[in-house]
């Protein structure tokens, strides 16, 4: 089965459209060490979420240590469920055998299920990542930075938005069982008009939380006919919602808690 079909089926299953960010920050962290740091998140929320989604960046500054702990982080989802989805965030993005290399990188040797990848060299760049079966890809498309204006909103000759054309030719590339885009919950419009065009694609929306996007406007145009289709991204909010030592992973779940049933309510009243 594709994997962002298995996805909607685990959202449906767990009624739970929630991602869970893993990224260690240490001015933010309660405990030094970086997998134990995880394992506590993950002991809290695994039965909450339906994904993870390690950012590697904030593992690579670590050197070979955070190399480390997100392997073992990786290994640790693992052996609690088989059904967590884990999304490698790392926005890849190359001339093609680069961009090969790095899909083996994270399908062969991290063996998560998702990357995030970055279309802006070309769909040449992508293809590799969608030679793997049983993976899948999230296409960075409309992100949730200020800054994502000065080139994703400008306009084709065609009237079109980068953003929207990016959206359409790789939606041309691959079915919805394997690409998905992602889409800042701080532009909800933009969530709305790809909705309208790509209406069984999968949406990643990080920016609830800390980047004040808003979670009802968020879902209620991110939802598909199915009241499906999105993950919604969650980091900074719930994983740094304490810096007690001893109850960070309490509150943690407890912020996870939250959000799920919020995000359910707004799929039952709309």
């Amino acid at each position: 089965m594709e994997i962002l079909s298995k996805l909607n089926i685990l959202t449906q299953k767990f009624q739970s459209n929630i991602c869970i960010g893993l990224d260690p920050i240490p001015n933010y962290m309660p405990i030094e060490n970086i997998f134990e740091f995880n394992r506590s998140i993950v002991d809290k929320t695994y039965d909450l979420v339906v994904a993870y989604k390690p950012q590697f960046a904030f593992y690579e500054a670590f050197g070979f240590e955070g190399l480390k702990a997100l392997d073992e982080t990786i290994r640790y989802i693992r052996s609690l469920s088989k059904d967590i989805i884990i999304i490698g965030d790392g926005k890849r993005g190359d001339i093609d055998s680069t961009s090969a290399a790095y899909a083996k990188s994270y399908f062969k040797f991290w063996g998560v299920d998702i990357a995030t990848v970055n279309p802006y060299m070309g769909i040449d760049s992508i293809l590799p990542f969608l030679q793997y079966e049983n993976k899948g890809i999230y296409v960075i498309c409309r992100t949730s930075n200020p800054g994502s204006k000065d080139f994703q909103d400008l306009e084709t000759n065609s009237g079109e938005k980068i953003y929207e054309l990016v959206a359409s030719k790789c939606a041309d590339i691959s079915s919805s069982g394997n690409l998905g885009f992602v889409i800042g919950a701080t532009y909800p419009n933009e969530i709305r008009n790809l909705r309208k065009k790509f209406p069984q694609r999968s949406f990643l929306i990080p920016g609830i939380g800390t980047q004040k996007g808003d979670l009802k406007s968020s879902v209620d145009v991110a939802k598909n006919v199915n009241n499906n289709g999105f993950l919604i991204n969650s980091s900074r909010s719930i994983i740094y919602a304490s810096k007690d030592p001893k109850r960070f992973s309490n509150i943690a779940r407890e912020k996870t808690l939250e959000l799920k049933n919020q995000i359910n309510d707004l799929l039952i009243s709309g």
